[in-house]
Formats: C-alpha cells, sequence, structure tokens
C-alpha cells in the first residue's frame, strides 16, 4: 500500500462516520501521525509504499475511530490553545469552549504580571493550569483532581511542556480537604455539568470512551459542584478575587442566580456558538480597601 493509498483507504472509511471535511482532517492527522510527515511531505512521496508497521499501525487505527472512539485518544494527543497535550480514556478531551474560558482569564489578568495565584478545580488533562501557566508565567498554579490517573496524565503534561503546576489528588466536595489550599486570586473550574438525564443525547463516541465522573451530574442536583466552589471561593479568594466557570448551556441564569446569593457580582459570557458557556463571579463582599 503507498501513502496515497493508504490516504484514501482512510478517507474513503471515515466517509461512513464523520462529515466530509471532519473526515479529510482526521485523515491528516492520522496519517502524519503514522507517517511521521507533513502533508506537503507526503504528497512528495505519496508513491512510495508505507512500511509494514505503518501499515498495521494504520489499520489498527482506522478500526478504532470506525467505533467511534474519538482519534485524540487514538493518538494520544489533542490540541489546546496551541499546545500538544497527551490524553487518554482517562480525562476529558480538551474542547475549544474551554479555550474561549482561558482567553477571557487571560483577557482580564493586568500584564505585566508579578503575583498571582490561580487555582484550578479538576484538572484532567491539566489543559486549563499548564495553558495559563504557559501564557502567564509568574502565575503560581494549582490544580486537583479526584482522580489519580487524571492527576498523572496532568503532570505528565506540565512536565511535557515545561510548566510547573502544583498537583493535589483529593475529592473537592468534601470540605474537609479544603484546609490543604491557600488563598487564590483566580478560581477556574470546568467541573462535571450535564444532568444524567441527557445521556440519551450523546453521542457514542463521548458517551462509550469519554470518563463519566468527568461530564455527569446526579439529576436531582445539577448544581452540585457550583455550589462548592462559590462556598471555596468565599473562604479562599483573596480580596478582589475572581471564579471563571464553564456552565452547561442551559444552566447560564441558574448558575449566576446562586453565585449572585452567595455575594458574588457576576457575568454570563456567550461561546462561539452564542449559547451561555461561561460565567465570571468577582467577590464583591470582600473590601480590596483595607479598613484600616
Amino acid at each position: 500500500m503507498t501513502v496515497q493509498q493508504g490516504t484514501f483507504y482512510l478517507l474513503n472509511q471515515l466517509r461512513s462516520i464523520y462529515p466530509e471535511g471532519e473526515a479529510s482532517s482526521v485523515t491528516d492527522w492520522v496519517m502524519e501521525k503514522v507517517t511521521g510527515s507533513k502533508k506537503t511531505e507526503r504528497m512528495l512521496y505519496k508513491n512510495e509504499l508505507l512500511q509494514a508497521d505503518e501499515e498495521k499501525q494504520l489499520h489498527e487505527t482506522t478500526q478504532r475511530l470506525l467505533n467511534h472512539e474519538p482519534v485524540q485518544y487514538v493518538l494520544n494527543e489533542a490540541w489546546f490553545c496551541g499546545f500538544k497535550f497527551f490524553v487518554d480514556k482517562n480525562v476529558l478531551i480538551p474542547r475549544p469552549e474551554t479555550e474561549e474560558l482561558v482567553e477571557w482569564i487571560i483577557s482580564n489578568c493586568k500584564f505585566p504580571v508579578d503575583k498571582l495565584s490561580i487555582l484550578d478545580i479538576g484538572t484532567g488533562s491539566g489543559c486549563i493550569p499548564v495553558s495559563l501557566k504557559r501564557r502567564i508565567r509568574k502565575a503560581e498554579v494549582w490544580s486537583c483532581d479526584v482522580s489519580e490517573a487524571a492527576l498523572a496524565i496532568a503532570k505528565k503534561n506540565a512536565e511535557n511542556l515545561g510548566t510547573e503546576v502544583k498537583l493535589l489528588h483529593l475529592d473537592f466536595l468534601d470540605q474537609n480537604n479544603w484546609s490543604q489550599f491557600p488563598l487564590f486570586d483566580i478560581i477556574v473550574s470546568n467541573p462535571p455539568y450535564v444532568p444524567e438525564k441527557d445521556k440519551n443525547e450523546m453521542q457514542p463516541n463521548v458517551l462509550n470512551y469519554e470518563p463519566h465522573t468527568a461530564i455527569f451530574v446526579p439529576d436531582n442536583d445539577p448544581l452540585l459542584f457550583y455550589n462548592a466552589i462559590a462556598a471555596f471561593g468565599n473562604a479562599h479568594l483573596n480580596p478582589g478575587g475572581t471564579i471563571f466557570l464553564e456552565i452547561h448551556e442551559n444552566l447560564g441564569e441558574a448558575v449566576s442566580t446562586l453565585l449572585t446569593s452567595q455575594g458574588y457580582k457576576t457575568e454570563l459570557k456567550k461561546d462561539m456558538q452564542q449559547k451561555d458557556r461561561m460565567v465570571r463571579a468577582i467577590v464583591s463582599h470582600k473590601s480590596i480597601v483595607s479598613s484600616h
């Protein structure tokens, strides 16, 4: 099988499960991984034969993709904020909406930053804290997760991308663990927020492969994590501190109301799809002016 034949083989297989544009981009991504060469280079030697191990990898990859396994898990890589992250089934695949959350945080920082402390709650692959640390070098960045497997991946990504992030393994919903944290200027989280009842509407590539503990919350308590984060912020935000949250598109008003009731000034922000996807909450009850 030549490089060109391998490309057409994969593309034709993927057309059965992906729209044309996505099939084409996934094919390009896979062929680059299999051959180690960019598209322009592959065009130059399109008639050369694939190595036996490359052809074997191509067939194995194709079968996994046809089973609706996300390409990011198959290739163990995902791009986020311009950086390449290692991912596997123990962590959520980073999403473009979450990139928007990171950019919103950065746009709210006053540069040059001399001192800034940030906490990411439910870190998963580490895409949020690592990207923030890369962009705001002088920030002290902490993150936590209930999953040891996820933290191992976050550690790997922090090291691969040359960043120092303090990682804690704990159940954030257990308030007894909160004493392990200092005060922060920024708290950020993309917590589980999809109600269990929405499972039927999920795509098989998400439902069958991505970690459910990072996605779903009980139907009777969808604001579970937001409630905990709001309470935590009251105790662990510096004066003038800010919380940035990713939210379910249908829960914008509910999350804003919850935060307002706990003393925060809130702002709801839409994503590129014009869906309510982010909330910023500023501590309004802690004066940044000394009382002396």
